[in-house]
């Protein structure tokens, strides 16, 4: 990150991982090409061994898929602490104000440990949804326009949860990177969305994106659903959190910083030719002699609806 060293002094005051589908030319480090009529899916995957710790030296031979039951060819692999999009989406209602300094703070630190090519962008919300980049900059890696982005808002108002990560998903599609993760922390349950709860699922299923949850339970505030966090982080392939205090969340952000520097692609092309269906299952496994490695990605995606 270009900006690390003028900022390291200051910063004392941030599968299927991300499953996806999309519909793109690329090609890769084992040279494969996929024209943009063929639908590509995706899969961010963390792998750990009996120990749970991670385990960083896989190749593509190690890996298998499988979609709904069936073997599929690995077409496409990206080993781990490959360049990812990162979207810090921060609850910014009036009963985040008490909170909001930790978050941020937690945030700048898990962005001082990335990697020199991530790309990060930050979305603020409360009644509405406000992006915290200027409209001309839609990514940033530096530190000091990330620092100025995540102090542009003052909490106030209510939860635009559901809006919040349908519009960061819908911004996730113009990244730079393979790999994209969403971080979302909030204290609230929706309350002024214009998004539902299922159209929002299914942009998720249809997303390549991994989903980190962080959920700021206060004792006093009733409208906060875990369950719902927990549904968004587990359909994506990524995790929940639930800090018990404040100073708790710089430790959540670390860890979600390993889970991602630790995450492999895989990639393969569904079967379409005699199957139309759009929602199906995946899961991948890893395989290494004499060692017991243990996947998680996430288990279901979505196809884009035929066009025309």
């Amino acid at each position: 990150m270009k900006y690390l060293c003028h900022f390291a002094c200051g910063l004392a005051l941030f599968a299927l991982a991300p499953g996806l589908v999309f519909e793109s030319p690329l090609t890769r480090q084992d040279d494969f090409t996929i024209s943009d009529n063929v639908n590509l899916v995706l899969l961010d995957v963390s792998v750990r061994n009996g120990h749970a710790g991670y385990v960083p030296d896989l190749q593509k031979s190690n890996f298998r898929i499988l979609e709904d039951g069936k073997q599929r060819t690995i077409t496409h692999f990206g080993s781990v602490d490959s360049p990812v999009t990162i979207g810090l989406v921060l609850d910014n209602s009036g009963s985040m104000r008490s909170k909001r300094t930790e978050v941020l703070l937690a945030g700048l630190a898990f962005a001082k440990q990335s990697n020199a090519n991530d790309e990060f962008f930050v979305v603020n919300f409360n009644n509405s949804v406000v992006p915290g980049l200027p409209p001309q900059l839609p990514f940033t890696d530096s530190l000091q326009v990330l620092q100025n982005a995540l102090n542009f808002a003052r909490p106030a108002g209510q939860t635009a949860l559901y809006d919040a990560i349908s519009y960061s998903l819908r911004h996730l599609e113009a990244a730079h990177q393979e790999q994209r993760t969403l971080i979302v922390v909030s204290d609230g349950g929706d309350n002024v969305s214009k998004t539902s709860l299922p159209d929002l699922m299914s942009q998720i299923e249809l997303s390549r994106a991994t989903i980190y949850t962080i959920g700021l339970i206060d004792p006093d505030n009733n409208d906060l659903k875990p369950g719902i966090l927990r549904r968004f982080a587990a359909i994506s392939g990524g995790d929940y959190f639930e800090p018990r205090k404040l100073e708790d969340v710089p430790p959540v952000f670390a860890r979600i910083s390993q889970d991602i520097r630790h995450r492999y692609t895989v990639g393969f092309v569904p079967e379409e030719e005699h199957d139309r269906r759009i929602l199906r299952t995946v899961k991948v496994m890893a395989e290494r002699a004499g060692e017991r490695l243990f996947c998680k990605s996430r288990s279901t995606y979505r196809l884009p609806p035929p066009k025309g």
